[in-house]
């Protein structure tokens, strides 16, 4: 069953309406609404939302249990989930982050920081994936053991280097989303507390990748 689209509401005020902050549940809406007709049997414009052999999906809860803010957008060169690199390691393209002008008082101090982290809204993919078959691997595992961008809540993270920064836009490298994906949020990257070079992941490992 399809959940309505619900109220939207405008960030600031742009002839364009290029801005806006959207309640969480509009992907719901997207992924369960519209296309929800096409199930397993998706074409090459739902590259996403298609189902692979061995996946599995559940029912998702019937009430959301909070909203949040697209502060921003992240633009990059890619509109195809196939132009992706796999990970933010893979591609030294520079792409550039709009911040919401509302908050670029919240950049003050950001030009000092060399990394960021950067959470982001995977806005075109699937949120009822519990056993997933990724493509570059073949192998059935659970959602939360894979950085899969299908997910119940689709955040994905980078860290990012950050190249300059100029007014509201964010110029980073090391980033694997879709142009024009909804930005969540910013932080500085601590390597003091943010790394661990020791972390494992034992079924990547027994890989050898």
């Amino acid at each position: 069953m399809g959940c309505p689209l619900l109220h939207e509401r405008i960030a600031f005020n742009d002839p364009a309406r290029h801005w806006r902050s959207l309640v969480a549940r509009a992907t719901v809406w997207q992924m369960t609404g519209r296309k929800a007709n096409r199930g397993a049997t998706a074409g090459a414009d739902d590259e996403f939302l298609a189902l692979r052999q061995g996946e599995v999906v559940v029912s998702l809860p019937a009430q959301f249990d909070a909203s949040l803010y697209f502060i921003g957008r992240i633009r990059t060169p890619w509109q195809s989930r196939a132009q992706c690199p796999r990970n933010p390691r893979e591609s030294d393209a520079i792409c550039t982050v709009e911040l919401d002008p509302r908050w670029t008082p919240g950049l003050k101090g950001l030009e000092t920081v060399s990394h960021v982290l950067l959470l982001y809204w995977m806005d075109r993919t699937r949120r009822d994936l519990v056993l997933q078959v990724p493509r570059h691997y073949g192998e059935q595992r659970g959602t939360f053991a894979l950085r899969s961008p299908a997910r119940p809540n689709p955040i994905a993270v980078s860290v990012a280097r950050l190249v300059r920064l100029e007014g509201n836009a964010l110029y980073v490298v090391g980033i694997d989303c879709l142009d024009n994906t909804p930005l969540l949020d910013i932080k500085p990257y601590f390597a003091s507390t943010d790394s661990v070079p020791e972390a494992v992941v034992g079924w990547h490992a027994r890989r050898g990748r």
